[in-house]
């Protein structure tokens, strides 16, 4: 079983994204755990405050380090990242990180065993929590969020549905959109012709070396109009 562990301030925005889908039917099947928790009960003060303002000036508010190594800790038994587990990865989502690909969720869902996604919020987090605590920091591209809860959820999502089991068919990722640095190739379904527009007839003509074919160059032919930079030189 893959174990997620979300650190946030806001865990009911987990709440029904976790809950719907393939992500639901992985947990129902026992291949994967998601538990979002409260950074809160991570303070030790009575209005259990997580931010404070930045030393040297500034706008905004930083998220206090105490209770991000405190969750850490309680939830990975240690507190510094060289003396994490085997297989233990903790990821904070940061807009200054390596931007999250169809490779980095091939590689994690591989590899890790539990990961403690670490959401950020407001002008950012305590830099001694990205020197100490986190194993990498990621991006889902190259635009500001409110926060680090969209990204966790969309990790989530991309690393799940590649364990097995987790998809309806064992080959179904593995001729996704990105799986061979091409995008998918194009898909119909019933009505074979619709408002003048034919399905190709290869589609119909029942030879499966053929549609192979075509599919193929198809998704060639999709990945130069369209994403031009994932063809391999």
């Amino acid at each position: 079983m893959l174990r997620f562990d979300i650190i946030t301030i806001f865990p009911e925005f987990f709440r029904q994204g976790i809950d719907c889908g393939i992500l639901k039917r992985a947990r129902n099947a026992g291949l994967v755990d998601v538990k979002a928790h409260d950074l809160r009960q991570w303070t030790t003060d009575k209005h259990h405050v997580v931010d404070d303002r930045p030393f040297g000036g500034g706008d905004g508010m930083i998220l206090k380090p105490e209770p991000i190594f405190a969750a850490v800790e309680a939830l990975t038994g240690v507190a510094r990242k060289e003396d994490f587990p085997a297989k233990t990865r903790v990821i904070l989502l940061s807009a200054q990180g390596e931007v999250f690909s169809q490779a980095m969720a091939q590689e994690i869902s591989e590899s890790a065993s539990h990961v403690v996604l670490l959401c950020g919020r407001y002008e950012g987090v305590d830099e001694r929590v990205a020197e100490a605590l986190a194993t990498e920091e990621v991006s889902i591209g190259d635009y500001i969020l409110s926060g680090g809860e969209p990204g966790a959820l969309v990790m989530i999502d991309a690393i799940v549905r590649l364990l097995p089991g987790a998809l309806g068919s064992e080959t179904s990722a593995l001729f996704e959109s990105f799986s061979e640095d091409l995008l998918d190739h194009p898909q119909y379904t019933r009505p074979p012709e619709f408002d003048g527009m034919k399905v190709p007839d290869v589609l119909l003509s029942g030879n499966h070396a053929e549609i192979a074919r075509w599919r193929k160059e198809a998704a060639i032919a999709k990945t130069k109009r369209k994403r031009p930079d994932l063809l391999k030189s």
